[in-house]
C-alpha cells in the first residue's frame, strides 16, 4: 500500500528498497502480532486439571485470560478473573502493555476480596508462565491448572466471556481514549455480572448464582 501511495504521488520506489528504507528508521505497521504470548524457552509446565472435573461450586475453578481492546487509536489489553460454575467476573484490570504486574494485581485483589479457588487455570501466554506470576499462584497454595498448547477450548468459558464483551460492548464503542474505554468497560462488567442473564445458568445472572452456591460452600 505505501509503495502504490509513493508511485501516485510521483516516488516510484521497489517494495524490497522501500521495506529496507523502513526498518533502518524504525518503522513498522501497527498491528496485533500473532504469538504475542508465546511463552519463554523453558517455561514451567503444568497439567491441565480440569479435564473430567465436575465443576458446580462457587470458588471451585478460576480462570484468568487477557484480551486486547481496540479503541480509535491504538488498543489495550484486560485481564480477567472469572469464576468457571457461575461465570462471575471476580476482578479485572488494564494495562497499555501485555506485562505480568497488571495481572498480578488482578489475581491479588480477586483473592482479597472473594477468597482462595481451589483451582487456577490460565491458558500458556508469557505473564501466565512468567516466574512472577507462576510464584504468586503457588504462594498462595493453589493448584496450577494449564490449558494445552492450542487448545482454547480448555479455557472456553473466559473465551465466551470476551466474545460477549466485544460484541455487546466493544464493538458498539469507538472509544476516544483509555480513560473512555476504562469508564465503558466497568459499565459493562457491571451490567455482565449483575443483570445480564445467562442461558447456561438457566436465565440467571452470575451475582445471584455465585452469591446462592456460596453458603453451600462455605457449609462444605
Amino acid at each position: 500500500m505505501l509503495q502504490d501511495f509513493l508511485g501516485l504521488e510521483g516516488v516510484p520506489v521497489g517494495r524490497r528498497h522501500l521495506s529496507t528504507r523502513m526498518r533502518t528508521m524504525g518503522i513498522e505497521a501497527l498491528y496485533r502480532r500473532p504469538n504475542t504470548r508465546r511463552p519463554p524457552p523453558g517455561h514451567p509446565v503444568f497439567p491441565y486439571r480440569l479435564r473430567g472435573l465436575e465443576i458446580s461450586r462457587a470458588n471451585q475453578v478460576w480462570a484468568m485470560d487477557i484480551t486486547t481492546i481496540p479503541m480509535r487509536k491504538g488498543f489495550a489489553y484486560r485481564a480477567a478473573v472469572r469464576d468457571w460454575a457461575t461465570r462471575r467476573v471476580l476482578f479485572w484490570r488494564r494495562s497499555n502493555t501485555m506485562t505480568t504486574d497488571f495481572c498480578i494485581e488482578a489475581v491479588e485483589e480477586a483473592v482479597h476480596r472473594q477468597g482462595k479457588p481451589g483451582i487456577f487455570n490460565t491458558d500458556q501466554g508469557s505473564p501466565f508462565t512468567s516466574e512472577e506470576f507462576v510464584g504468586l499462584i503457588q504462594g498462595h497454595g493453589l493448584p496450577v491448572s494449564r490449558d494445552g498448547k492450542g487448545r482454547w477450548v480448555d479455557n472456553v468459558w473466559v473465551e465466551r466471556l470476551w466474545k460477549s464483551v466485544k460484541y455487546e460492548e466493544v464493538s458498539l464503542h469507538a472509544y476516544e481514549s483509555v480513560a473512555h474505554a476504562r469508564q465503558g468497560l466497568h459499565r459493562y462488567f457491571q451490567f455482565y455480572n449483575e443483570r445480564r442473564p445467562h442461558s447456561s445458568l438457566d436465565g440467571k445472572t452470575p451475582d445471584s448464582v455465585y452469591f446462592d452456591l456460596l453458603p453451600i460452600q462455605q457449609a462444605a
